[in-house]
């Protein structure tokens, strides 16, 4: 499940964004202050971040803008009429901007449209074609693995969500010459991979932590063989490239 990072001053802003998302969708974590909102980008995946218009925000958008990016913005609150210069601070960076009690019902929306696991997802968008998922089942996996990078997925637990056997997903995934479904899995994550480290705030090492490899060694083993690339070259080549490397020769397992 992909988690929105707030840092939101009013608690009704705080409860319609949650109850904008949809059921089953992304969870909130609340950070209280920029510190508390670094931590979370440090030790877990963030989708997106929202933000509230406060007093000290221009110069903690300047910030996140240089280190994070790529890392989806959203700036959520009551605006004022003299909040013209924030406005355009938001537009300058790119961030998004929702009011309060105007936009309450669609903030979610809003959030995800901007995503990063949305953009992930344009970004792969020839995945199904270029690595022949033809059958239903095959794109109602990819469709789920694309969205749930943060650890690798066992093959039981998709089953699972897929309402079917493991030995079935197993056989069926890699048959009409599709990639075995292991080397999908690894190819989401380092399609993720990529897009954080695209950023000049996101360390390997944090890269490591937050997507769970066990490893800076074995992150980098993971992008060798599926991107044919260093770990450090991951951001150049962003999903799309991972996604184009990966089909060039790097399909099929090797074991």
């Amino acid at each position: 499940m992909s988690t929105i990072a707030a840092v939101l001053e009013s608690k009704g802003a705080m409860t319609a964004l949650r109850r904008s998302l949809p059921k089953g969708g992304p969870k909130v974590v609340s950070c209280r202050s920029a510190e508390a909102l670094q931590r979370t980008l440090e030790k877990r995946l963030i989708d997106a971040v929202v933000l509230a218009p406060q007093a000290g925000l221009l110069p903690q958008l300047t910030s996140l803008r240089t280190r994070l990016p790529r890392i989806p913005l959203l700036v959520y609150g009551p605006f004022r009429p003299d909040d013209g210069e924030l406005l355009l601070a938001c537009r300058d960076s790119g961030s998004a901007v929702a009011v309060e009690g105007v936009d309450d019902p669609i903030v979610g929306e809003l959030v995800i449209r901007s995503s990063m696991t949305a953009e992930r997802r344009r970004s792969l968008a020839e995945g199904p074609r270029v690595l022949r998922l033809t059958e239903e089942l095959q794109r109602a996996a990819w469709d789920l693995l694309v969205g749930d990078v943060e650890r690798p997925v066992r093959t039981s637990v998709l089953a699972r969500r897929l309402r079917i056997s493991r030995e079935h997903l197993s056989r069926q995934f890699g048959a009409g010459g599709a990639p075995n479904l292991k080397r999908v899995i690894d190819l989401t994550r380092i399609a993720c991979a990529s897009q954080l480290l695209a950023n000049p705030g996101y360390s390997i090492p944090t890269v490591v932590r937050v997507l769970h490899f066990t490893s800076a060694g074995h992150l980098a083993t993971t992008a060798k063989r599926i991107a044919n690339v260093p770990t450090a070259g991951l951001g150049d080549l962003g999903p799309r490239g991972v996604l184009a490397a990966f089909v060039r020769g790097n399909t099929r397992s090797r074991r």
